[in-house]
């Protein structure tokens, strides 16, 4: 039976036509994006980050936004997944990140950055690199840009559609290949797919652009090719809200979710924003979890809540309320690589952990770990 302060370190098991992704706590690592890559290829810089966060003590960690063609990323120093050199460097570096922790599961977010593509890393400023200085040309469903004055992206033809499909596709058989449990799909901050949901991106005036119907077609496509392809678990990161009158919203985003669910969606990642300078977004502690909380009813489907959520007991208080079934942290797992530790800690849980950290907590609290270390003199 749970106990009142349990529930995030109860077990959750993720459905998929595989059979299942059994997590031990519903703790997620948040993909975060890293810029810290050479033309796509993941290296030494990846294998100390994963590793670090495989060791976190949460449930399971996400591979940041991997774009699924080299136009397809945010930054030129973003990670990729389009071709054999890149799933080569992935699956090395993955596999030696393993190696270094517990079993975890791992899942990768898969990615076309759209009309925000082309920009510079954000310690350079975030803007928009010219093809003059080694940019590239970006895509989208209109050729609408994202902050006024920047050139507007190409708007996107059905076959250039068609192709981006066959890349996610392409790229959710190598995630396979390389042994990802889980595939979350990127729907969210002002990437391609969430650019297609809002009509601030989309004016279009052909059967992906206008109503909401056919705003919602081509990331319904996109899922669906990938359900087709994938067989392991299956979600998608999702804007609620654009923060911005007249934009993509919650009501529409549980309407969505509930099409998704009907696709085989096996989990939402509920997040907000990003499409437009314009949004005003209201700050403060999980201030996501109310669109969390309306999508998860309004779907059914297995939803996770995202967003200045920092402290175990917020954590548990969310899932106790019913407004989400795990708990994804992005910033405060890069400025304490263990918070699933302390956390098992403040809540009466357990992790797991190598041994050779294992004498890193005091004697009254090293039950996080389910046993006691070893003494030494």
């Amino acid at each position: 039976m749970l106990t009142p302060m349990n529930l995030l370190f109860s077990p959750l098991t993720l459905p998929s036509p595989r059979g299942g992704l059994r997590l031990p706590n519903r703790i997620v690592v948040a993909p975060m994006c890293q810029y810290a890559v050479h033309n796509g290829e993941a290296a030494d810089w990846h294998l100390m980050h994963w590793g670090n966060l495989l060791n976190s003590g949460a449930g399971m960690f996400t591979i940041e936004a991997t774009a699924v063609v080299p136009e397809g990323r945010i930054t030129p120093a973003c990670l990729g997944l389009w071709d054999e050199r890149t799933e080569a460097a992935l699956a090395d570096t993955l596999q030696r990140a393993r190696k270094l922790a517990p079993p975890t599961a791992v899942c990768m977010q898969l990615s076309h950055a759209g009309r925000k593509g082309s920009s510079a890393v954000p310690w350079e400023g975030g803007q928009l690199i010219s093809r003059a200085d080694g940019g590239w040309e970006t895509f989208g469903p209109s050729a609408q840009p994202q902050l006024p004055g920047e050139p507007p992206p190409t708007a996107l033809s059905l076959p250039q559609m068609a192709r981006i499909t066959e890349a996610f596709v392409a790229a959710a058989r190598r995630a396979d290949r390389i042994g990802v449990d889980a595939i979350e799909l990127h729907c969210a901050h002002g990437y391609l797919l969430h650019e297609f949901l809002s009509p601030i991106a989309n004016r279009r005036s052909d059967a992906y652009g206008g109503s909401f119907d056919n705003r919602i077609r081509y990331p319904l496509e996109v899922f669906a090719a990938l359900r087709k392809a994938f067989d392991g678990v299956l979600g998608l990161r999702l804007s609620a809200s654009d923060w911005v009158d007249g934009g993509w919203d919650v009501a529409q985003s549980a309407e969505f979710s509930k099409r998704l669910k009907a696709l085989g969606c096996d989990f939402i990642h509920v997040s907000s924003g990003g499409v437009s300078p314009a949004q005003k977004i209201t700050l403060g502690a999980g201030y996501q979890v109310p669109f969390a909380r309306e999508v998860r009813h309004a779907s059914g489907l297995l939803t996770t809540a995202v967003g200045l959520i920092t402290q175990a007991q917020q954590a548990e208080a969310i899932l106790q309320a019913g407004d989400a079934d795990l708990i994804a942290l992005a910033r405060p797992f890069l400025y304490q690589p263990r918070w699933g530790w302390q956390a098992a800690a403040a809540l009466g849980g357990t992790v797991s952990a190598q041994p050779n950290y294992w004498r890193c907590l005091p004697r009254e609290a090293q039950a996080v770990f389910g046993k006691f270390t070893i003494g030494m003199r």
